[in-house]
């Protein structure tokens, strides 16, 4: 038992403190002990004891548990955890002049000052956030050139089409798309000593690679990384690469790039027509409707 408890009766813990109250008010109430005597034995001041037996006279026992204090009232109210919740889902901060696309808890107690006339921490705001089921998460970036009419197009008619034709043809769906990774790019985060950040050799040098990678909805991944840029005759190799010595047909689907569509790549699509096929949607934007309504796991398609 801590000593302190001993001698100040504020430092006994809340679930302790119920406790007392309760062989307290037994003591007197039910082994008829004198509340003087009992006070002296619990070393409290007998006015306690009197207020403990009239809250058991009004509520029994479960009168004498102790409380949490009610805490000051809520700055945010729910009217205001509505607004929170309906502008961070509906809208960005580009609507209220922000120039910038990605909500943070300063910016929105900010707004609640100028909306509202409440001054409120960031901290504040985030715990509100967390509370009506929102997550500060990385979000899923979106062209913001993509036709959405054809995304839609793409996935009611055409890609169901396509679909058709793979299982007709015993042919398996591919996704193909590029990147770019410069030997200068770094991210991610290490450990090392508070107040002296670790050093990390990197290059700075300029330049990178050039990826080229074909993936199917079973998760086979072909590739091809170079230094040159991405271009006509670079891309009609690697699809050369996809077709050689393959038993099935290979539908390819992948984006508008200027080096997709040209005449030269066209002809060879032509050309190799029974082993390729290619089509074009708004990759990004499809893929990623693909994905969450589950189409992408109907697709045929082996390594």
């Amino acid at each position: 038992m801590n000593e302190a408890w001993l001698l100040d009766g504020r430092q006994i813990p809340d679930e302790v403190m119920g406790y007392i109250r309760k062989r307290a008010v037994h003591a007197v109430r039910e082994r008829g002990q004198s509340p003087e005597v009992v006070a002296e034995i619990f070393n409290f001041n007998r006015s306690c004891i009197y207020r403990w037996l009239a809250q058991y006279d009004q509520g029994g026992y479960p009168a004498l548990e102790s409380r949490m204090a009610p805490g000051a009232k809520p700055v945010i109210t729910g009217e205001m955890d509505t607004w929170l919740k309906q502008t961070v889902l509906q809208k960005t901060p580009v609507t209220f002049g922000y120039d910038t696309n990605l909500w943070t808890c300063a910016i929105l107690a900010e707004l609640l000052k100028k909306e509202f006339g409440v001054m409120v921490s960031a901290s504040s705001v985030g715990l509100h956030l967390k509370k009506l089921g929102l997550s500060y998460q990385k979000p899923e970036y979106q062209d913001a050139e993509r036709d959405p009419q054809e995304i839609a197009h793409f996935l009611n008619d055409k890609f169901p089409r396509i679909q058709r034709l793979a299982a007709k043809l015993g042919a398996d769906i591919g996704f193909e798309d590029e990147a770019g990774v410069g030997v200068m790019t770094r991210s991610g985060r290490t450990w090392g000593s508070v107040g002296d950040p670790p050093s990390v050799n990197v290059s700075m040098q300029r330049g990178g690679y050039n990826l080229l990678s074909r993936v199917t909805p079973q998760g086979g991944l072909r590739y091809s990384m170079e230094e040159e840029h991405n271009e006509t005759e670079r891309y009609i190799q690697f699809l050369k690469q996809l077709i050689r010595k393959r038993q099935r047909p290979l539908i390819l689907l992948t984006d508008r790039a200027p080096f997709h569509t040209s005449k030269k790549l066209r002809d060879f699509v032509r050309a190799h027509r029974s082993p390729l096929r290619v089509y074009f949607c708004d990759y990004s934007g499809a893929r990623y409707r693909l994905r969450r309504t589950g189409a992408w796991a109907g697709c045929p398609g082996r390594s």
